[in-house]
C-alpha cells in the first residue's frame, strides 16, 4: 500500500493546527488508576478544540511510560497534522498507580481495553491504535480479538513491535534465571533495576500472538529498523506475513527505518518521520 504526503493539496499542510496538551487520570483495567496526556489538534485561528478527527490510542514499551521522548514526539506531531492522541502510562509505569511486578501481558490488554474506553468518552470514537515495541504487540491483539476491540478501529500502528510474546519471557529468564528458579530476580532494564515474578513469564508463554494477528480486519502499518537489537527485523517481517490471513480485508505496510535504534534516541528525526508517515496512514483509514 502507498502512503500519500500528509502535506497533499487534499490536506491541511503542517502548521495548520497548534496542539493542546493536557494532563488525565482515569480507571486503568486492573484495578488502579491510570496517568495519561491527551495531546489534541487545536484551530490556530480560533483557538478552538477541534472535533470530529482521527483519534488513536498509543501504548508504550516494556517498562517504559507515556513520556518516552520517542513517544512524547510522535504523539505531539500527530495533533500537529489533526489527529487527537491519548498516550497513558500501564499499571505500576510513569505515574499509574500500582505494582509493575504484578503486571504481565493479560494486564497490558486490559489497560489498553479501559484506555480505548476513556479515549472514546474523552475525544470520540476511537479509530487507531498505536504501540512502540510491547504496546505494539498490545495493540495487535486488541485489533485481532473481535469482543475487545472497538468497531470504529480502523488502523493499527506497530512501531519495533515483537510477533510473540515468548521471546520476551525467554530474555528476561536469561537476564535472572532466579526468575523461574526462585519466582522473583531483578533485572536491570534502561538503567533501572527491576522486580520480575515469574507469574510474568508465564503469562508471557500463554499467549500464542501469531495465532492472532491473521484475524485483524483493520488496517496496519509496522515500523521496524534492520539493526534494532532489541526486537529483532524478523518479527516486522512475521507480522506483515501474517496479518490479514483470515479476514481478507486487512493489509500490512512494512515501512523499514534504516539505522534506526529501538527506542529511536539516536536520531530524534527518526520519531518525526515516523509520525509524518503515520498521520497520512491514519488519516487515510478513519
Amino acid at each position: 500500500m502507498s502512503v500519500g504526503s500528509p502535506g497533499s493539496s487534499e490536506e491541511p499542510v503542517l502548521g495548520s493546527y497548534e496542539r493542546h496538551s493536557y494532563r488525565v487520570r482515569f480507571a486503568g483495567g486492573n484495578g488502579f488508576e491510570l496517568a495519561g496526556i491527551v495531546d489534541r489538534p487545536r484551530d490556530l485561528e480560533t483557538g478552538e478544540t477541534l472535533s470530529n478527527v482521527p483519534v488513536a490510542v498509543f501504548s508504550h514499551c516494556f517498562t517504559c511510560n507515556k513520556d518516552l521522548k520517542a513517544i512524547a514526539r510522535i504523539s505531539r506531531r500527530l495533533a500537529e497534522w489533526g489527529i487527537a492522541v491519548l498516550r497513558y502510562d500501564m499499571t505500576g509505569l510513569g505515574g499509574s498507580d500500582g505494582d509493575f511486578s504484578q503486571t504481565h501481558f493479560t494486564s497490558n490488554q486490559a489497560d489498553l481495553v479501559s484506555a480505548i474506553r476513556f479515549a472514546s468518552d474523552e475525544l470520540g470514537s476511537v479509530t487507531g491504535l498505536i504501540g512502540h515495541s510491547f504496546g505494539g504487540a498490545a495493540s495487535l491483539a486488541i485489533a485481532a480479538d473481535e469482543h475487545r476491540r472497538p468497531e470504529s478501529l480502523q488502523a493499527i500502528v506497530a512501531i519495533a513491535a515483537p510477533s510473540d510474546t515468548v521471546h520476551l519471557a525467554n530474555l528476561l529468564e536469561r537476564m535472572n534465571p532466579a526468575i523461574a528458579q526462585e519466582g522473583v530476580g531483578e533485572v536491570t532494564i534502561g538503567g533501572r533495576r527491576w522486580n520480575i515474578r515469574r507469574e510474568m513469564l508465564e503469562d508471557f508463554r500463554q499467549h500464542a500472538l501469531a495465532d492472532q494477528l491473521p484475524k485483524i480486519a483493520a488496517q496496519v502499518m509496522t515500523f521496524h529498523s534492520p539493526v534494532d537489537e532489541t526486537v529483532g527485523y524478523d518479527h516486522a517481517l512475521r507480522i506483515a506475513s501474517l496479518v490479514g490471513g483470515e479476514s481478507g480485508e486487512a493489509a500490512c505496510s512494512l515501512v523499514t527505518l534504516a539505522g534506526a535504534d529501538h527506542l529511536m534516541v539516536r536520531n530524534p528525526g527518526d520519531a518525526i518521520w515516523v509520525a509524518d508517515t503515520a498521520a497520512a496512514f491514519l488519516k487515510r483509514h478513519r
